[in-house]
Order: C-alpha cells, then sequence, then structure tokens
C-alpha cells in the first residue's frame, strides 16, 4: 500500500512563482512541483547544482495538495477560517538581466505576487525504490540543514512543517488526505484518483540542466462536496 508524508504549508505570506519575466514575478494560487522540491531539498541540504541528487529526489515523491479554508490554532475553540488574498508588491532591482543576458544600467521596478492568509496541506507520496525515503525526509523536515520557507525567503513558516511523526498509509493521496482536518478542499493531485478528475496542464517540473528551465505536467483536480 502506498505511503505518504503529511507536510502542512502555513504562513502570512507564500509566494509560489511561475512563469517569471524579471520585472514581474507572479505566484501560483497553490504549491507548484519545483518549489516543493525546493522546499524538501533545501531542509535535505541538497545544493543547487547538485543536479545527480535534485534529480533523485524529483523521482522520488509524487505531490497531492489539497487547499484549506480552514486551521487549527493553539488555544482557540473553533478553526480559523482561511481566505486567501493575492497581492502585488513592488522591489527596485539593480543589475536586471536583459534578454540578451547583459546586466541593465539602470534599476528596474520589478512586480512581486504573494499569497497572503493561504494555508495547504500536502500529500508526499514515496515512488518505489525511492532514493529519498520518507523516513530520510521526516528526519531532514525536523532538522533541516537550511531555513524552510513558503517559496521565498521572506515567506516563514507559521507552524511546523510535519503533520505527524511518522510516515502513514493509504489508498491513495486522497484517502490520506481525508485523516487530516478539516478532511475536504480543493485537491491538485499528480495521479488521477478519481473518475472526475478535470485535467490541467501546469508548466512547473524543474529541468536539472544548464539553465534554468521547466517542463510541463498534467495535474489532476479533485473537488470535494463542500467545495464544489
Amino acid at each position: 500500500m502506498p505511503r505518504f508524508l503529511i507536510l502542512r504549508l502555513d504562513g502570512p505570506m507564500q509566494a509560489w512563482g511561475t512563469h517569471t519575466y524579471e520585472d514581474f514575478r507572479p505566484a501560483n494560487h497553490f504549491p507548484t512541483r519545483s518549489g516543493l522540491l525546493g522546499l524538501i531539498g533545501a531542509c535535505l541540504g541538497l545544493d543547487r547544482q547538485d543536479r545527480p541528487a535534485l534529480e533523485r529526489l524529483a523521482q522520488s515523491v509524487e505531490f497531492t495538495v489539497r487547499v484549506d479554508r480552514q486551521v487549527s490554532r493553539p488555544q482557540q475553540e473553533k478553526p480559523q477560517r482561511k481566505d486567501p488574498l493575492k497581492l502585488r508588491d513592488f522591489h527596485t532591482v539593480c543589475d536586471a538581466r536583459k534578454v540578451d543576458g547583459s546586466k541593465s544600467e539602470y534599476p528596474v521596478v520589478s512586480y512581486r505576487e504573494y499569497l497572503h492568509d493561504a494555508a495547504f496541506t500536502v500529500a508526499v507520496m514515496e515512488k518505489p525504490n525511492a532514493a529519498y525515503p520518507l523516513e530520510r525526509l521526516i528526519q531532514a523536515l525536523r532538522q533541516p540543514l537550511y531555513t524552510p520557507v513558503l517559496g521565498r525567503r521572506s515567506c516563514p513558516l507559521a507552524r511546523p512543517l510535519l503533520e505527524n511523526r511518522e510516515a502513514i498509509e493509504a489508498e491513495n493521496a486522497k484517502f490520506a488526505l481525508d485523516r487530516i482536518p478539516p478532511g475536504h478542499g480543493l485537491m491538485y493531485a499528480e495521479g488521477e484518483m478519481l473518475a472526475n478528475g478535470k485535467p490541467l496542464p501546469l508548466r512547473d517540473v524543474p529541468l536539472y540542466g544548464r539553465y534554468r528551465q521547466f517542463g510541463t505536467r498534467r495535474v489532476y483536480v479533485h473537488a470535494s462536496k463542500q467545495e464544489v
């Protein structure tokens, strides 16, 4: 039976980047595959230039992301409602890249998007013959070598990443997430768990080559009864 590791992504701000155009850096409305691999890779202490290790990690896991509209807080009797809001900030960037790869001699105003008041639960499935088994990921997430953030360094965590101390077994990611409060929500799965899953093409698969490039994957969108 498949094994899953459950992560909680909760913080005042999150930023899961999509296609960037130097002066505009949009954020996806749920965590991307490249962002999740980067988060786990940081905890493991993997170097960005260590392409073989990054590829082994990518081949070890499969992600399913659930959007949470409620989260539990310490010393609060009722769950706190979450209404994600996307806001745009701007920064002045020096030495910005031009199309030809050279640096601009003039400062550029860079617009960046952030998700505010968002929360996600992620089921990390261990693939067969994983080079990075879940036990190793648990150890890294409990004692990260690099500081984990929610997409960008300006987006700290509001709670520990790990929901459970050990991996759990379930028939599929949906059943694994059903055990975790609030137990429902819109899901984006790399595997087609249900017959009514709607495919969504997403270009967020990191290609570990000389240049920073991304491939396309198919994500299946599953809506629970509360989300329909």
